[in-house]
């Protein structure tokens, strides 16, 4: 069969110039065009900024959130090289800006090692901005050069000459709209990366400005990575001091500080060339097999086993750590560097860590001692569990339905298009079930209070009813672990207690089942406080701001009804209100400072009394409605 070539020739073969291919493919450049790029573009400009300071060539960094949503990133680095490129025949700056895997840290000649490895920072920032403006200072003189859509629309320009000028960079840029769906920055999200750079480069000072809120913060850490483990840790009841290390070896340089405390979570944060590899990589491998290794190997030659096997898992519980590595040619996966794949680098972090911490466990005997006997107590409480999941899994087997008996599921087999109701109490999880539209919502209700897990072990938790009918009805009990609904909804009165509950059920996934937080499948319903009766008519009230407005003026005053339990509305009431995907209002739960989020668990549910009654004497007058 002859085919015809009409329609494909050479014309057809599109050819995208740097600055067009950015715009084309975004997402392949900074990972999606949703919040986590347009963060990501702040990012790799603060990046460049960092890779100066580890040169020892800048010592502050200012961003800046304006009230238009533009961001401005300044330093005081070496400032963009400014003269003409010899053989692109423009300015080294105008080099940088528009032209990918253009920059100074090839050759390890600016840069030993650096965070903006691919050179395309600048230049896919520029390419995604409606506009960017750039300043440059070097040698008493003050540059400035305009670019809109990644290309440039004036000329680099000598805009101020003055011998009291300082060195630096200032990039201004506003997020192309056509670009990103919503250019909308969080404050948080930039404060946990700024906070995170000051640890990880003592001496450095970073501020976060948001001009938006009129809010200020100043990131610096003389002591670096032990202040991070400190910051994590304070709230929690600590075995020892922090425990640091630091080595150069095969070209990896090695920073490691860790500390154990008696809370029953595992908190790892891994950097390469200060990039939060929030994935891990070979570095946090190499960490964990080091540690592993030197404590079975102490446990062993002290014959503190007690017929316990211990195993990988068991001697990281209650640790909280960093490992920092800086590497000259780092590989990571992907543009937005989220994991660490250098095969070399298991082994010497390995070797490094396990040969640093043989020597201080025999030199600190009675800390190696607090640390053996908790991680002896975590194998034995695993072990427990471990033998109550078998059983329950035996009982299983002779259970009609894998799945809670109270679970009203739906009949949607797509879990895409499904959602649960984790409802508190068999009153509104009764009126939940005859309310909802059987064919996507599936309804659970619940007894009251769970088990705070961030008190209990992990044998405690599996004998826990209402956290096994959970995590069975979530698909999350076996080691499939397949999310049987997309929308998991946490709905409760509107009272203390109900927000007490919400609060015992978000420990429980963050503690328990993160990634569903992270990858944005848990949500809060939103149920009416009021019902306003004018007349014949009911409204339904979500604020009290709302409610002011509707009752101003009114003479007499409308009756006001004020739920404080679902169980107040009928079924029909209860959907309309707070079920119907056309009329409800969900709150997605997010993450955007994990690091903030983990304190803030550990204040509000963990052993300590003095944190919390800190905290809520701090924040009580933001308070807006007290339930007594």
């Amino acid at each position: 069969m002859q085919k015809s070539n009409k329609g494909y020739s050479a014309d057809e073969i599109k050819v995208l110039q740097d600055i067009e291919a950015v715009r084309h493919r975004p997402s392949m450049y900074i990972g999606d065009t949703e919040k986590y790029g347009l963060h990501h573009l702040v990012f790799e400009i603060t990046d460049n900024s960092i890779d100066e300071a580890i040169v020892g060539e800048c010592n502050r960094i200012e961003v800046t959130i304006s009230k238009d949503e533009s961001i401005t990133v300044k330093d005081n680095g070496r400032g963009i090289p400014v003269d003409e490129h010899p053989e692109e025949k423009k300015s080294a700056l105008e080099v940088v800006m528009t032209i990918l895997h253009a920059g100074g840290k090839f050759d390890h000649k600016a840069y030993k090692v650096s965070g903006g490895l691919h050179g395309v920072g600048l230049s896919v920032v520029n390419a995604l901005s409606e506009w960017l403006e750039v300043k440059v200072v070097r040698e008493n003189k003050m540059y400035h050069q305009r670019y809109e859509k990644g290309k440039p629309v004036t000329k680099l320009t000598i805009i101020e000459e003055n011998a009291d000028l300082m060195n630096g960079t200032e990039i201004h840029f506003m997020p192309d709209k056509e670009i990103f769906s919503l250019v909308k920055f969080s404050y948080d999200i930039l404060a946990e990366r700024l906070r995170e750079l000051a640890f990880l480069n003592k001496g450095v000072t970073l501020t976060l400005t948001d001009a938006r809120i009129d809010k200020f913060q100043e990131f610096f850490y003389k002591g670096g990575i032990v202040e991070f483990i400190t910051f994590v840790t304070q709230d929690k009841e600590t075995l020892h001091s922090p425990i640091y290390f630091q080595l150069e070896k095969e070209g990896i340089d090695t920073e490691v500080c860790f500390q154990y405390t008696t809370s029953y979570t595992e908190n790892m944060f891994s950097y390469a060339n200060n990039i939060n590899t929030k994935e891990g990589g070979t570095h946090l491998i190499g960490f964990k097999a080091g540690l592993t290794r030197v404590i079975t190997n102490y446990i062993k030659e002290h014959n503190l086993s007690k017929n316990i096997e211990v195993a990988g898992e068991d001697t990281r519980e209650g640790i909280t750590a960093v490992i920092s590595v800086k590497v000259r040619d780092p590989q990571f996966e992907g543009q937005t560097k989220t994991k660490l794949g250098n095969s070399d680098i298991k082994g010497t972090v390995e070797s490094i860590t396990n040969g640093y911490l043989a020597i201080y466990f025999e030199e600190n005997p009675k800390i190696a001692e607090g640390i053996i006997n908790k991680i002896l107590s975590t194998a034995k409480t695993r072990l427990a569990a471990q033998q109550a999941r078998d059983l329950s899994r035996k009982k299983n087997i002779f259970d009609q339905s894998p799945l809670p008996g109270k679970l009203a599921d739906c009949s949607e087999s797509n879990p895409e298009l499904t959602e649960i109701y984790i409802v508190e109490g068999d009153s509104a999880g009764g009126s939940a079930k005859q309310g909802r539209d059987r064919k996507f919502q599936a309804i659970l209700p619940i007894k009251g209070k769970i088990l705070n897990v961030e008190k209990a072990s992990e044998d405690k938790i599996w004998e826990s009813e209402e956290i096994k009918a959970i995590m069975k009805a979530l698909g999350l009990s076996d080691e499939k672990k397949e999310l049987r609904y997309y929308k998991v909804i946490i709905m409760t009165d509107a009272d203390v207690d109900g927000l007490h509950i919400r609060t015992l059920l978000l420990t429980l996934f963050y503690r328990h089942a993160k990634d569903l937080i992270e990858k944005g499948h848990i949500y809060i319903a939103q149920p009416p406080l009021y019902r306003v009766k004018i007349k014949s008519k009911s409204h339904y009230i979500y604020t009290d701001e709302e409610l002011n407005a509707l009752i101003a003026g009114k003479d007499p005053k409308p009756d006001v009804q004020r739920y404080k339990g679902l169980g107040e509305m009928n079924p029909e009431e209860l959907f309309s209100t707070t079920m119907d995907p056309t009329t409800r209002t969900l709150k997605q739960v997010t993450l955007e400072d994990s690091v903030e989020a983990e304190r803030m668990f550990t204040v509000l549910m963990g052993d300590k009394v003095e944190p919390r009654r800190n905290f809520i004497e701090q924040n009580a007058k933001y308070v807006q409605n007290l339930d007594v």
